[in-house]
């Protein structure tokens, strides 16, 4: 095994924009470990992913409790490569990870109680050999918790120096706002928000954008490719070795609806009049918006990556082409 020594030029090509109302930077494209990081995928496979990142300026990785499969199974694989490739460059990372989801049995074992968030961040914490992550986040509002148990939990984590900053993911315009409203009272701004959003799923437009913009809260939409919808690969069908094809995916087959893939196959017509992919123009178009900070991309290869990556060399949209965009959305 070779030691690994990071690319000299990493931070020549990829841009950084500053989180919200922070002092906070990340590169415009982040990392997501949420597929192809557990223990069911090739170990090897990911650590090449990982090195390609941060030899391109990708300083951002992002993980949650649950990320596998089995759950656990990616932040203790990036715990590995962490010490294995990683531990010279702590500095230059922003680790981030995540508590919501189910993580083990009984009551105490997901959603936004106090109790729940600290024991799982111990966990993570564990799991990936670290003292502490540059971002911890609320992955998904608890309808029964008082919201502001979860914000002092929150609070509680950043206090006891197991996180730098907190962030919410999934909640919507409302909670937000309150959110925000309770971890500035504590002392604790809410750095960052984590929606699902991209060209097909606008539900962040509803009201959720104009409060980070008003809240100085940064954004880093998930699923930019709505679960490789927005690329080239179902514009011929479902191939058998894609997530749509898989039991064990998120995305299942009857989400890939012919609706959306006519509406690919015309969004893709414009991708190729920028000499962009499908994928590169998906990123792009999110990127377009001064208030996201950064685009989560999740890769199964290097090449994947590479591929995404190539969505900054053209950035600009003329209003034609966003007018264009917007009536093959509403078709």
């Amino acid at each position: 095994m070779g030691e690994y020594t990071a690319n000299n030029e990493r931070y020549n090509s990829m841009s950084y924009r500053r989180c919200g109302n922070s002092g906070l930077l990340l590169p415009e494209i982040s990392l997501g470990l949420w597929h192809n990081f557990g223990h069911v995928d090739e170990f090897e496979n990911g650590k090449q992913i990982l090195q390609t990142a941060f030899d391109n300026g990708i300083t951002h990785f992002d993980l949650a409790n649950n990320y596998g499969p089995p759950p656990g199974s990616a932040e203790e694989n990036f715990g590995k490569i962490l010490k294995q490739n990683f531990l010279p460059y702590r500095d230059e990372l922003i680790i981030s990870t995540k508590a919501g989801y189910l993580m083990w049995p009984g009551p105490y074992g997901e959603w936004g109680s106090k109790k729940y968030l600290v024991a799982s961040l111990d966990q993570s914490l564990k799991r990936m050999s670290l003292e502490y992550v540059d971002i911890f986040y609320s992955h998904r509002p608890d309808p029964n918790t008082p919201l502001e148990e979860t914000m002092s939990a929150l609070d509680l984590i950043v206090r006891q120096g197991k996180a730098l900053y907190v962030g919410i993911s999934s909640y919507n315009a409302e909670d937000t706002k309150k959110a925000s409203k309770i971890l500035k009272e504590l002392g604790t701004p809410c750095l960052i928000h984590q929606p699902r959003y991209n060209m097909m799923d606008r539900w962040s437009e509803n009201g959720l954008m104009d409060v980070l913009g008003e809240e100085g809260i940064g954004c880093i939409p998930f699923s930019p490719l709505e679960q490789g919808i927005l690329t080239d690969k179902y514009l011929e069908g479902i191939p058998e070795n894609s997530r749509a094809a898989k039991s064990t995916g998120f995305l299942q087959l009857d989400q890939v609806t012919s609706d959306k893939i006519e509406q690919a196959k015309k969004l893709n017509e414009i991708a190729k009049n920028r000499n962009q992919s499908l994928a590169q123009m998906a990123v792009t178009w999110l990127l377009k918006d001064k208030r996201v900070t950064s685009v989560l991309v999740g890769v199964s290869s290097k090449k994947q990556l590479l591929d995404n990556l190539g969505a900054l060399e053209n950035k600009i949209f003329s209003s034609e082409e966003l007018e264009r965009i917007e009536t093959i959305l509403k078709s």
